[in-house]
């Protein structure tokens, strides 16, 4: 069966919670979903205990935020299947206070253009372990100044090329320093979504860096994108990974639960990946030591 990796719930910028999420899966005939909020690995041992009663494999994930200051774009990772995914709360926690402290600027400015309260907005925020742009503009909803997230009124918003933004800047962790995280927690390390940050010219340098795979079949990368990021993935031997970006109704696009996947035959190659790369390195050793032995 096909497999959604890349779902989120209310512990982030979701609009449903993780029971729900899981049932919408069952439902649906996905049984193989990843939990990976933002920054956040709160929900995985819930979401693996609730996963069983309905039948649903819920892999460990997390979708980790970097920015890439040569570039001068933001980067997502995904880390998903971590031995010790406790070591990965330090970084999340740094990631969660900067956002905290920008999403608070932001309801503010917010709240002092428009007739509505600073608590009337963190109301919508409730389940969050942060304030995001979708709480605000779901608060801007309910008093009736837009009958959309994203719209012409988030864009005014939320957009840098927004004259009249409310943007206030958060500090990421380097690309690097995500990915030595997650790899030091024992977990695989996926770029997400390349399309929506234009990080193609960058994956080359990421892989250098130690990257394990791409999503490649996602709502943001088109046709023309997935046959070259797979093309890519091939001659890298890099591992490939699917999924819908799934927020609900907070989401971006209008996507259900399963709509974008990861090929079984992908998915076996994610779940095996780890035990494939220390047999590699025990035969690196090996080899070593017949040579220092000769």
């Amino acid at each position: 069966m096909a497999a959604d990796l890349h779902c989120h719930t209310k512990l982030s910028d979701g609009s449903v919670g993780i029971e729900d999420l899981i049932v919408i899966a069952h439902k649906s005939g996905i049984d193989t979903i990843a939990i990976t909020d933002h920054d956040c690995i709160a929900g995985t041992v819930r979401g693996q205990v609730i996963g069983k009663r309905y039948g649903v494999t819920v892999i460990p994930g997390v979708e980790l935020s970097a920015f890439d200051s040569e570039a001068g774009k933001n980067v997502h990772i995904l880390a998903y299947l971590s031995d010790a995914p406790d070591r990965l709360e330090g970084i999340c926690k740094r990631t969660s206070v900067a956002r905290k402290r920008a999403g608070q600027i932001m309801m503010l400015k917010v709240a002092a253009r428009f007739p509505i309260t600073s608590e009337f907005i963190i109301s919508h925020a409730s389940g969050s372990t942060n304030l995001y742009r979708q709480h605000i503009m779901h608060a801007l909803m309910d008093a009736g100044y837009t009958d959309e997230i994203f719209g012409e009124l988030f864009h005014t918003l939320f957009s840098e090329d927004s004259e009249s933004n409310v943007l206030a800047p958060t500090k990421y962790p380097t690309v690097q320093e995500v990915i030595d995280e997650v790899h030091g927690a024992g977990g695989i390390a996926i770029l997400a979504y390349p399309a929506k940050f234009n990080n193609f010219d960058e994956i080359d340098k990421y892989v250098e860096m130690g990257l394990d795979g791409v999503e490649v079949w996602s709502p943001y990368n088109s046709d023309e994108q997935v046959e070259m990021l797979t093309a890519l993935c091939k001659k890298k031997k890099l591992l490939m990974t699917g999924g819908s970006d799934y927020h609900g109704t907070y989401g971006e696009h209008t996507v259900t639960i399963g709509a974008y996947t990861t090929p079984q035959e992908h998915l076996d190659k994610l779940l095996g990946y780890k035990a494939k790369k220390k047999r590699a390195a025990r035969r690196k050793e090996r080899e070593a030591e017949k040579k220092e032995a000769q």
